[in-house]
């Protein structure tokens, strides 16, 4: 029963997050936040590792389907990327000097349900179209910084981000955000591991959620090519706001 709840987790998560670009670790990171069967740092793995297929088979059928990455959305990996290796340091130092778990959990679902709530309220905010490969750059680093020390993969923030300073529209920024998490979660776990070695995680659920990865990213690939702009982008607003209610609930739980 127990991987079954977490095969549909990796499931639907990686659904939605393929399909509207919020990657699935900001809906996988919560709900096990929620469940409580597991530590951040193997919370964050378990999250990654599920992310990252979903990202491979999302991002290789795109590309199939004529997808290009263009030099800009180039920039912004690659930034993300150092960015990915800063917040798991930045992580592991904070819950060095905290010493407790719980707490660090409700200041990560506050930054967290915070950033959501601007992502929500993106159209009130004025666009731009940045070519300064230098900002992009640096917007890059600060997107990998803030999803890896968060351990969500960074899509719905990636998401606005793209249609703030790069001009795009909610499909095209839901592609290349899941092309961003690609990069950026590959960094993640090649530096976790090579520190650990994962060892001390229990990474038993891996072998039922990385398929649910696999499986969500080819249908969320799918239905993002075949819906149109307006209803994606009711199901990335929808999505955000009962992310908003679940990590507020968590940061709660977590100080109690």
């Amino acid at each position: 029963m127990t991987m079954i709840l977490y095969f549909g987790i990796g499931l639907l998560a990686t659904i939605f997050g393929s399909l509207v670009g919020l990657g699935g670790g900001v809906i996988i990171k919560p709900i096990l936040d929620t469940i409580g069967s597991y530590d951040l740092t193997t919370i964050g793995i378990l999250s990654s590792f599920t992310v990252f297929s979903m990202a491979v088979v999302s991002t290789s059928k795109q590309i199939n389907k004529g997808f290009k990455v263009e030099r800009n959305m180039l920039v912004v990996a690659i930034g993300s990327i150092l960015g990915g290796g800063i917040g798991n340091l930045l992580f592991d130092i904070i819950l060095k000097i905290l010493n407790n778990e719980s707490f660090l959990t409700a200041i990560q679902g506050s930054i967290l349900a915070v950033l959501l709530i601007l992502v929500l309220f993106r159209e009130k905010i004025p666009k731009y179209h940045l070519k300064n490969y230098l900002l992009l750059f640096l917007i890059g680093i600060v997107l990998g910084t803030i999803a890896s020390f968060l351990g969500i993969g960074g899509g719905p923030i990636n998401v606005m981000v793209l249609v703030l300073f790069l001009n795009m529209d909610i499909k095209k920024s839901a592609i290349t955000s899941i092309f961003i998490i690609l990069l950026s979660q590959l960094t993640k776990l090649i530096l976790i591991f090579i520190a650990t070695r994962f060892k001390g995680n229990d990474l038993t659920m891996l072998y039922v959620m990385i398929p649910g990865g696999i499986l969500g990213g080819s249908i969320g690939a799918y239905f993002n090519s075949k819906l149109t702009h307006q209803t994606v982008h009711k199901i990335f607003n929808t999505a955000i706001i009962t992310l908003v209610a679940l990590n507020f609930y968590n940061v709660i739980n977590s100080l109690l």
